[in-house]
Parts: structure tokens; sequence; C-alpha cells
């Protein structure tokens, strides 16, 4: 109900009540009184004046519907695809690219149309040392009207190494999202059994510390007793720190965000696995604070074994994509949304989302892209980020999906062109 339309009927409402009053008074007061024509007259024209008020109030233009300025009018549009042929790389098979980051820093030394990003691999130190790739991407043209992506190239790879050093061992670690910080440094989400967000050193890979994490995302147990924490292989698997906090050097205050790729087990409700978690930190020097929590509701997709949050991107002005990625019997699918938090409830001292959740306000999050639409076969899309601005003036995004090191699934990256303003 728009406020204009409010008020015109309240105004008319109070027009009858006054009307009504008058009417009682004088004719009231007309019984015996020798200028009873003279007061009906006035009261006829009285009344006329209140009615031609009333109609024309209501007669009035109707108001313009109000739009949702909860998301900006944006568009992302489908550029190109390129698959990566299996290779190995320093004698390791290059797959499960589970996230990626882009580094606007560049690549020295080549044309303005090769860029540089860095790829995580989710490889639990089982093919391999932990480790996560530096990449280049090609573009095809400089011409606006037609540009893809030409090639991926590996260039190099930086294995992951605990505080002391050393590597993990296998099982100790499952990474799967990646965001470059300010500080040269790269930040890692593990969704394994020991859930954990730590810091990387770019160059040489070595932890420098770690986030902190709620007791209710840690597992109280390994079996099929868990009554607390995350699902096995859904933990953390989104990563995104917000480009409007970056500082030269990192010095100021910056935001990371994170969400679990399903509900904790805590969260579970029957025929209602939709209910997760989206954690807000600020990276303050060695002192990350996790500011809130939120819920984010996934969409519900029928005939599906395989349903969760893939990824968060921040865009800017408190807004994200997020990208959900599902598999069932006609294969791999994904939507990216948009996403804002601004309205949404803090859940951070709620320790169970089961039962009802009618005071609970989610993120809301609308629906822009299918991309089972864009006429690809689409494999397991896990990552995704911003790229360079490309010629037009329009903002590059990258999406990749993760092979699972199986040699019937691809690695594939999606370049997309989006437009509007946060």
């Amino acid at each position: 109900m728009s406020q204009r339309w409010h008020t015109s009927q309240l105004f008319n409402k109070s027009n009858k009540i006054q009307l009504t009053a008058l009417s009682n008074y004088w004719n009231l007061q007309a019984l015996g009184d020798p200028l009873r024509g003279l007061r009906q007259r006035i009261l006829r024209l009285f009344s006329l004046a209140l009615i031609f008020l009333t109609v024309c109030t209501a007669c009035a233009a109707p108001p313009a519907v109000a739009r949702d300025r909860s998301f900006p009018e944006i568009s992302l549009n489908f550029l190109g695809e390129y698959q990566l042929p299996k290779i190995n790389f320093e004698g390791v098979p290059v797959g499960g690219l589970s996230g990626i980051t882009y580094d606007p820093k560049g690549i020295s030394g080549v044309t303005s149309k090769a860029y540089r990003f860095y790829a995580l691999s989710d490889d639990k130190s089982e093919n391999g040392e932990a480790r996560f790739y530096s990449l280049r991407l090609d573009l095809t043209s400089s011409d606006p009207a037609n540009i893809s992506l030409e090639k991926v190239s590996v260039e190099g790879v930086t294995s992951l190494k605990k505080a002391d050093g050393e590597t993990f061992l296998w099982g100790s670690i499952n990474p799967e999202g990646i965001a470059l910080s300010p500080r040269n440094s790269v930040f890692v989400a593990s969704e394994g059994r020991n859930p954990f967000i730590g810091e990387f050193d770019l160059a040489t890979g070595k932890m420098r510390g770690n986030l902190p994490i709620p007791k209710r995302y840690i597992p109280d147990t390994n079996d099929e007793q868990q009554q607390q924490g995350v699902q096995k292989s859904l933990g953390f698997e989104s990563l995104s720190i917000d480009p409007e906090t970056f500082s030269p050097g990192g010095l100021d205050p910056f935001r990371l965000f994170t969400a679990t790729a399903a509900p904790l087990i805590q969260d579970l409700d029957p025929d209602k696995a939709n209910k997760v978690r989206l954690l807000h930190y600020i990276i303050v020097d060695k002192t990350p604070q996790l500011v809130s929590e939120n819920l984010y509701t996934l969409d519900q997709v029928p005939m599906t074994v395989l349903n969760g949050l893939t990824e968060l991107l921040t865009v800017g002005g408190g807004h994200f994509l997020s990208l959900e990625r599902s598999f069932g019997l006609s294969g791999y699918s994904a939507k990216i949304y948009q996403v804002a938090v601004g309205a949404a409830t803090d859940t951070s001292r709620i320790e169970s989302f089961k039962g009802k959740m009618g005071m609970v306000e989610p993120v809301r999050k609308k629906l822009l892209l299918d991309l089972s639409e864009r006429g690809i076969p689409l494999y397991n899309l896990e990552g995704m980020t911003l790229g360079p601005l490309l010629p037009d003036g329009s903002q590059s995004v990258v999406l990749v999906s993760d092979d699972n090191f199986d040699e019937a699934q691809k690695t594939q990256f999606l370049l997309f062109s989006l437009k509007g303003k946060f």
C-alpha cells in the first residue's frame, strides 16, 4: 500500500465522519428554528464542497509502484568458454580447481590481453601437495564486440605449508575456497572435518595464521553420532574479500566473507535442508574478528543428489553474487544470484536453525542467471571471481569447474561480462 493511497483513504473516512456530524448538528438545531431553510442551504453547499474534495482525492492519478531497491539493475552476459586439457605440471596432475581469484597487478612484459589468476586445487595432499596454481588467461581480442577466452595456461604452482613450514599430511586439509588479500597473501578455506580458514603467504605458501571459527562449526565426532558442526565435505567452500576495503599493503581493515556449502548438522530440518550460514569477518592486523552471521537459504532442486552453495563473490555496495551448484539425473546445473545482506538478522547467537524461524530475516537473493540456459554443457562449477575490466568498460567475471581428477569430467572456464552499477 502506498503512502499516498493510504492518506487519501484516511481523508475520505474523515470527511464522511465530519459530514455526518455536521448533518446531525444542523438537523437538531433546525428543529423549531425559524432560519431552518437558510441553515439547510448552507449545509448543502458545505456538503457539496466536501464531496468535491473527496472525489478529487480519490480520482488522483495512482502513484507509481515503488521499485525494489534491494537489488541494482545488472546483467551477466556470457562471452565464452575454455576447457583446460588434462595436463601435468611439475610432475603433478592439474585438476580439482575449486576456487579462483584475480591478481590485479597483472603479468609484466605481456600484452594487456593477458591476465593473472590463482586457482586452488582441492587435492587433499593425495595426488600431490596441497597447492594453488598461477594461471594466465588470454582474451581473444581487444574489440569490445568480440571478446572471449582464447587460452588458459598454467605458469606456476605454490604448495600450501603449515606454520612450521611442513606440508599438510593426506586428509588433514580439504582446500576449497581462495581469495587474494591486499597484503600479499591468499586466504584459503578448508571444508573438511577440521574446518579452518587460513592465511598463506602468496610467494612461499607458508601459513601466517587462522581465523577464529566458532565451536558450533566444529564436528563433535567423526561418525554417525555427530550432533554438531559441518557435514562431511560440506563445510567452508566459498571465500571472498570485499574489494572496496582493499588498501595499499593491507594496512587498513578489510572484510572477508565465507559460508558453509550445506547446513550444519544442528541446523538440519527434515525436508528443509536449505539453511546455511554466511560469516562476516573483519581482518585487522593479527586480530581478525567474526563480526556477524546470517541465514542464507538455498534453493531446493528436485531430483538431485548434490546441492550446495559453492561460491560467494563481493561486488561492492554491500552486495554479492552467489553460485549454487547441483547434480542430478540430468547432470550438473548452476545458478547465479544477486545477494543483499543489509536487512538480514544477525544469527550468531542462534545455536540451531531447526523449527520456526519467523523472527529471522535471511539474506535476500534474486536469480540473476540460470547457467543451464546458456546452451553449453556444464560441469562441476565451484569457483567464481571478478576479473579485469573488459575493453567495453564492463566488469569481467570468471568461473571454473572442479574436474574431481576424473578423466570423464572437464576443467571448464567460463567468461562473463557484468554490467550495471552497485
